[in-house]
């Protein structure tokens, strides 16, 4: 029996209830649902590789391209192939010129069809419209199958004299031959002088069908 003067005794802890225990580790709070390695999000996510390869590869082709691309252009402006100042000049075929009657040319008509009568009236329509008869000739050509009617003139000063006599005798084509030019016989040419310019009537099979 203790004595009354003594100081009391400690109280001992008791010993936790099993059962409280296990209720009390069963309470979840909000810190419990945390995953075990949270991802990144928002401004850090990181950047995809295969995007940021493809970026460098586009790069790289356009550069190439217009470094490819500039060097030709700087070849060819050194070389003299390309020059921005120039313009194209016009060719005859863009130029329309006039027709002119001009009865200084001798005029050789070949009647290329069946029809043996038609030179003659070729050679007729001619001098109707200003030539002299001594400077219009008439003959066969070697065929009598030539499909449309044409006036041969030999070089680029005698196509508006052409377009006249083609408009002369109804409506022919025009077209810059010289195998039918004259050429000066040899005495001629050794004194200095030139032959006439002609102009050739090649009568096709389409003459007076219209």
């Amino acid at each position: 029996m203790p004595s009354p003067t003594s100081p009391p005794e400690p109280e001992q802890p008791t010993a936790a209830d099993p059962s409280e225990t296990a209720a009390r580790s069963a309470v979840k709070d909000r810190f419990d649902d945390l995953p075990a390695r949270p991802a990144r999000i928002g401004a850090h996510r990181a950047e995809t590789p295969r995007l940021r390869v493809g970026v460098i590869v586009l790069w790289s082709v356009v550069a190439t391209v217009a470094i490819v691309a500039a060097g030709v252009l700087s070849t060819l402006f050194a070389t003299g192939r390309l020059d921005f100042n120039a313009r194209s000049a016009p060719g005859s075929s863009s130029q329309v010129v006039a027709p002119q009657v001009d009865t200084s040319y001798e005029v050789l008509v070949l009647n290329a069809t069946p029809d043996a009568a038609l030179g003659d009236a070729v050679r007729q329509d001619v001098i109707a419209a200003g030539w002299a008869e001594a400077d219009v000739q008439e003959s066969n050509a070697s065929s009598d199958d030539f499909p449309t009617t044409t006036v041969y003139y030999g070089t680029t000063a005698d196509e508006a004299a052409a377009r006249g006599l083609a408009d002369a005798i109804g409506g022919a084509e025009v077209s810059l031959d010289d195998t039918y030019q004259v050429v000066a016989p040899p005495e001629t040419a050794s004194a200095g002088g030139d032959p006439r310019s002609q102009l050739v009537v090649i009568v096709g099979l389409d003459f007076g069908s219209e």
